[in-house]
């Protein structure tokens, strides 16, 4: 996991960066991470295109760095002790049209417990991250 940026309440957001990070995401907070993890690297890995001219050994060198720029961000909420709050999935880079995704444990809504550390989020993006267009399963 990589730091991303401090929340109200002694929280901190963290990107995952692994399959295996996705995978313990989605045990410990009961739902699908993992799944749209691998999803979005599958679609960016196969959208890679070599750099023309270069030899055949060579090109998959900035394969990561690609894949890392063009999939969605998926992060994490923590508290101090590692527990995981809140799940979020933003756009590449944390910019532009893409949809956003903000769920808590099994899917259920984060926005009462921890909207100010979700809108923290959303400054560190400069993006705005409110319930009506980030949490999916809305009654």
């Amino acid at each position: 996991m990589e730091y991303v940026c401090d929340a109200p309440n002694n929280l901190t957001w963290f990107r995952l960066v692994t399959e295996g990070e996705a995978a313990n995401e989605s045990l410990e907070m009961r739902h699908a991470v993992e799944k749209h993890f691998r999803r979005e690297r599958e679609r960016a890995e196969e959208s890679f295109q070599p750099s023309a001219g270069v030899m055949y050994i060579e090109q998959d060198i900035n394969k990561e760095a690609y894949i890392r720029r063009s999939m969605p961000l998926f992060l994490t909420l923590r508290d101090e002790n590692g527990k995981a709050l809140v799940t979020a999935m933003l756009p590449p880079k944390g910019k532009g049209n893409g949809g956003c995704i903000v769920v808590g444990p099994g899917n259920a809504d984060p926005y009462p417990q921890y909207a100010s550390a979700i809108a923290a989020l959303g400054s560190h993006f400069g993006i705005t991250l409110d319930r009506a267009s980030c949490y999916p399963y809305r009654r």
